[in-house]
């Protein structure tokens, strides 16, 4: 289903902060919006008592903000069958209120239920500061990101303690320490400290990430040493899925994450719905592992996105 642009507002006029979105102008009012500026999405019902508390801090802490970032309000009941398009694309939307934040046209961050003001300020906070650009060469968790990706293991996981310590609810230093033991091949620590991130921030997109990471690697340690073979019954009968699904969950093993995406997308092109959807679930938990930013995460649910609203 397409879903169409709204009107364009007049030159010179200043686009409202706090609106009320439809399907019609979801694109406009939220993808597109949001390569100029954050735009949080608030999905709330009338029915909903929780929402009837939430938004109203939710206006006071974007009208505070001084128009450097936007709300978009999507009433879930009048826009039906633009929520089931944004569950199939992954937004956890069976239970509301549900927040997301978008910039630069992909999901930043989100969180379900009534959050206090001050909560909601740090979350708001912190999508500003994410959109803001660069941030100081000291800070803890850019020097902690940079040597993770630099490989330094040691190095990271020493930096993301030394932010435990100062905040124990940063949910960015869990995620960010458990990858790192699970880099190491620690994967029974990796479990146990999974296990001991506080139950307020255990949803947090950096937890749930780290969370599917291990788990995926736990499925993907069978699956790697079979690849030749899933490759050779694939190559004899092109609709083997199964042996398909096998091998995406293998080439996430060994980080041929290109080639996980393509196969697991290849199966929704051969047969949509295959075994209750698994194809498409899978690829969702991939997406949530490698992270919102990941390029290969960027393109694949671009097709994901074309292949689904086409």
């Amino acid at each position: 289903m397409d879903l169409t642009f709204g009107q364009t507002p007049a030159p010179g006029a200043a686009a409202p902060i706090i609106i009320d979105g439809t399907q019609a102008t979801f694109m406009q009012d939220v993808i597109e919006a949001s390569r100029e500026m954050p735009v949080i999405v608030d999905f709330w019902a009338t029915w909903c008592g929780p929402c009837k508390t939430l938004t109203p801090a939710l206006e006071k802490v974007v009208t505070a903000a001084g128009g450097r970032v936007r709300l978009v309000k999507i009433d879930v009941d009048a826009n039906r069958a633009l929520i089931a398009q944004l569950t199939q694309l992954g937004l956890p939307l069976q239970s509301i209120p549900t927040v997301a934040a978008f910039w630069q046209g992909q999901i930043a961050d989100l969180f379900q239920g009534a959050l206090p003001e001050s909560e909601v300020r740090r979350f708001v906070e912190a999508l500003l500061k994410m959109a803001g650009g660069t941030m100081p060469a000291a800070d803890l968790l850019a020097a902690a990101r940079a040597a993770q990706e630099e490989g330094d293991i040691e190095s990271a996981a020493e930096l993301y303690q030394a932010m435990l310590q100062e905040d124990p609810e940063k949910p960015e230093a869990w995620g960010g320490l458990i990858r790192c033991f699970l880099a190491a091949g620690r994967e029974e620590e990796a479990t146990a400290l999974l296990g001991e991130v506080p139950a307020k921030i255990a949803d947090h997109a950096e937890v749930s990430g780290a969370r599917s990471a291990l788990a995926l690697a736990t499925e993907g340690r069978a699956a790697r040493g079979h690849l030749q073979e899933l490759e050779a019954r694939l190559a004899a009968d092109p609709d083997d899925h199964e042996a398909r699904y096998e091998l995406a969950t293998a080439f996430n093993a060994v980080d041929r994450r290109e080639d996980a995406a393509a196969a697991l997308l290849e199966i929704m092109k051969r047969q949509r719905g295959w075994n209750e959807d698994a194809a498409r679930l899978q690829l969702l938990k991939f997406f949530e592992a490698w992270g919102l930013e990941d390029p290969v995460t960027i393109a694949a649910r671009r097709r994901l996105s074309a292949m689904l609203f086409s």
